[in-house]
């Protein structure tokens, strides 16, 4: 569609990128567990590079992507990843 990414800085930065239908289905084992009032934090567990999610993009749609680089954001932390092993104990 010719939609730009942005990619901020280098590059490097690293996410815990995590698929809807993996949220979905870990607030749904939340409520079908005995676990009342409990916090789960949910996601992938493991941080993959905005450099790295952009390859994958590409390579799944067949295109070069149209790529806008701009200075890293202030305030932005280099890495967030969730620690999922709660949820993976108990879901």
């Amino acid at each position: 569609r010719g939609v730009q990414i942005q990619q901020f800085g280098d590059g490097t930065s690293s996410r815990d990128y995590t698929y809807i239908s993996d949220i979905v289905d870990g607030v749904v084992r939340s409520i079908d567990r005995p676990h009342p009032y409990q916090i789960f934090n949910l996601g992938k567990g493991a941080g993959t590079s905005l450099k790295d999610f952009i390859r994958l993009v590409e390579k799944h749609t067949g295109k070069k992507a149209n790529k806008v680089i701009l200075p890293d954001q202030p305030g932005d932390v280099p890495y967030t990843c969730a620690d999922v092993s709660k949820a993976e104990r108990l879901l």
